[in-house]
């Protein structure tokens, strides 16, 4: 029997739900109750559900939150307290992974976030090997959603890739002919594992500055970002107000429910 040569190994994905205490807005967001469960269990159960991954690891400094987090059966993994922003503590997990070829950072206030749209991004990064990085969009609801520069915004091109992420309004429409739809950037990526490593260790750049977006640093440094769309918006929970409106959608949701 003649035995077949070994090929690459499969693509393996795991996702990691970065969580910090000190929120400006809502400290101690993770282990806010809705619906009378901790925030950032409802996030790591729909990751869960996911099919295209291999993990699911709850990344945070702060010991109630980790206490949590193994109460509730999550896999925990302790970072340090000094990270400036969310990449650089999943960078920090990444490091200690192995086997991994793509590192999914879901956001732990996104309580809804869509099982199918991780998969999605999975998927995207298999069939695009190029990609160094993926994220998602969906087209904003009304003009007023989009002109709130807290509601970040992102073009394409015909590829599929990302060309500019702003808080301002793009495309300008000089006519106002609305001939491109305006698209949300949702807050979730997708980074092989090994780019991510390396992206970290690079300084801030001027438009990354200027706008206040981490992944500007990306393209300004030429890296290439695969863009999915999506009809899914999900419910981002900035503010105590976001978390009641939050239980207000979920109660009628656990309603339908056999």
């Amino acid at each position: 029997m003649v035995e077949k040569p070994a090929g690459k190994p499969p693509m393996s994905a795991v996702a990691i739900i970065p969580a910090r205490w000190g929120s400006t807005r809502f400290p101690g967001k993770p282990l806010a109750l809705l619906a009378g469960k901790p925030l950032i269990q409802h996030v790591w159960e729909r990751c869960l559900r996911a099919k295209k991954l291999t993990r699911v690891i709850v990344a945070t400094d702060d010991m109630r939150i980790a206490g949590a987090a193994f109460d509730f059966g999550a896999e925990v993994a302790l970072t340090s307290p000094k990270h400036p922003t969310g990449s650089d503590r999943l960078a920090e997990v990444a490091a200690r992974l192995r086997g991994i070829s793509v590192i999914v950072n879901v956001q732990g206030d996104e309580p809804f976030i869509e099982p199918r749209l991780i998969d999605r991004l999975v998927t995207e990064m298999k069939r695009h090997p190029r990609a160094a990085m993926i994220t998602a969009a969906t087209p904003f609801a009304d003009e007023s959603a989009a002109a709130n520069p807290n509601n970040v915004k992102v073009v394409a091109d015909r590829l599929g890739n990302a060309l500019y992420f702003s808080r301002s309004l793009i495309p300008f429409e000089r006519d106002g002919t609305h001939a491109a739809p305006r698209l949300h950037h949702l807050g979730i990526y997708g980074y092989r594992r090994a780019f991510l490593l390396e992206y970290v260790r690079w300084k801030p750049t001027p438009l990354e500055q200027a706008e206040k977006l981490e992944q500007l640093r990306a393209l300004e440094t030429g890296a290439r970002i695969r863009l999915i769309v999506t009809k899914h918006r999900g419910i981002g929970i900035d503010t105590p107000e976001d978390l009641a409106e939050a239980e207000r959608i979920i109660e009628p949701r656990q309603a339908c429910r056999p």
